[in-house]
């Protein structure tokens, strides 16, 4: 059902919306990391539920239980199994779901290929799933600050039309992104937009947009060419979280607007490292990175429960109306930050056990 990600850094994510608990299985990681249910509890903090105005209300607490693969504080190098417990679920809520496909959801695609589906929460296909890519993610974020001094910063660009007019990402701080509950680094546009979602929460809606993640200290040569370029794997990383809808790398879709004059990144040296003077080409070239920052976009869709009655069709085929009920995000993007920085850094991290030999 393709819930394993990765090829020496591989995670295994598990467990439905409204199930006992959800969580992952990280094997690969190399031994003697110390690590802690803190290390991961920070960006869990960050992705869970309930934690302002512009999300869903759900209650959990999203605390990370480590099951194995850690002895006195350090990874012993076999697979580390972590699991997060579901407390809050109200299944009632979705009751009517069982019967009736949500517009834009899993719910149809679901039932069409399996011919079962659990409705309770959406299952699989929940954002809760989620959880398990995140933890993991802290944990390769772990890595390449230890072994390369990587840093991976997210943060919210766009809601709907509402654009941030510049955000340096060589500079952006994460104190900035934290700064307020929607993670954008813009103080004066962040309170324009959360007004704004909290408009649309208010109107049973939703909305979607764009976050943009920087990682920076990246070292050259992760990636391979034709089919293992970086940035391929980092777009298949990044549009399997729920809700993507696009991806852009480096100048991304505005590149079509500039000739190869403008758009070329010119080189020099800076003492004995090869720089570029623009950073168009996003930190890659050739599928391989070139040691400069990677930038990169993903665009989030509105998300797809809301609660305004909509025409829809019932299990057995029948026309109907369905009007969403239950707790759910009104944009998807404050969570949405983690979850990209943790896709970013497991990409990053298994490429770079591939290309490196590290000893911890």
């Amino acid at each position: 059902m393709g819930s394993t990600f990765g090829h020496l850094f591989r995670v295994t994510t598990f467990g439905e919306s409204h199930g006992g608990g959800v969580g992952a299985i990280v094997d690969g990681c190399p031994p003697q990391l110390e690590l802690s249910e803190a290390d991961i509890q920070v960006d869990l903090d960050r992705r869970k539920p309930g934690q302002s105005k512009i999300v869903t209300p759900r209650r959990e607490d999203d605390r990370a239980q480590i099951l194995s693969g850690v002895f006195e504080g350090k990874t012993l190098g076999t697979p580390i199994t972590i699991l997060v417990q579901n407390k809050d679920a109200r299944s009632q809520d979705y009751s009517e779901m069982a019967e009736k496909f949500r517009p834009s959801h899993a719910d149809a695609t679901y039932q069409a290929k399996y011919g079962i589906r659990n409705w309770q929460g959406g299952g699989r296909s929940s954002a809760r799933e989620t959880i398990g890519r995140v933890a993991a993610g802290a944990i390769a974020k772990k890595i390449l600050k230890q072994v390369a001094g990587v840093e991976i910063i997210a943060y919210v660009k766009q809601v709907k039309d509402l654009v941030v007019p510049h955000i340096d990402p060589n500079t952006v701080t994460m104190e900035q992104v934290e700064s307020n509950i929607l993670r954008c680094p813009d103080p004066e546009m962040a309170a324009k937009m959360i007004d704004f979602i909290d408009k649309i929460r208010r109107e049973g809606n939703s909305v979607g947009g764009i976050v943009e993640c920087v990682a920076r200290n990246v070292p050259i040569g992760l990636g391979d060419p034709v089919f293992d370029k970086l940035e391929a794997d980092l777009a298949k990383a990044v549009m399997s979280l729920p809700a993507s809808k696009g991806f852009e790398i480096g100048s991304g879709f505005d590149g079509v607007c500039l000739t190869g004059r403008e758009h070329n990144d010119e080189f020099y040296m800076e003492g004995d490292r090869l720089r570029t003077r623009t950073n168009n080409s996003g930190g890659i070239q050739g599928g391989i990175s070139n040691g400069e920052n990677i930038i990169l976009r993903v665009a989030f869709k509105p998300t797809a429960t809301i609660l305004l009655e909509q025409k829809t069709v019932s299990v057995s085929g029948e026309e109907t109306t369905l009007t969403g009920r239950g707790r759910h995000d009104p944009c998807v993007l404050p969570r949405a930050v983690p979850m990209v920085e943790a896709m970013v850094a497991l990409v990053l991290c298994d490429r770079y056990l591939t290309q490196k030999t590290i000893s911890l």
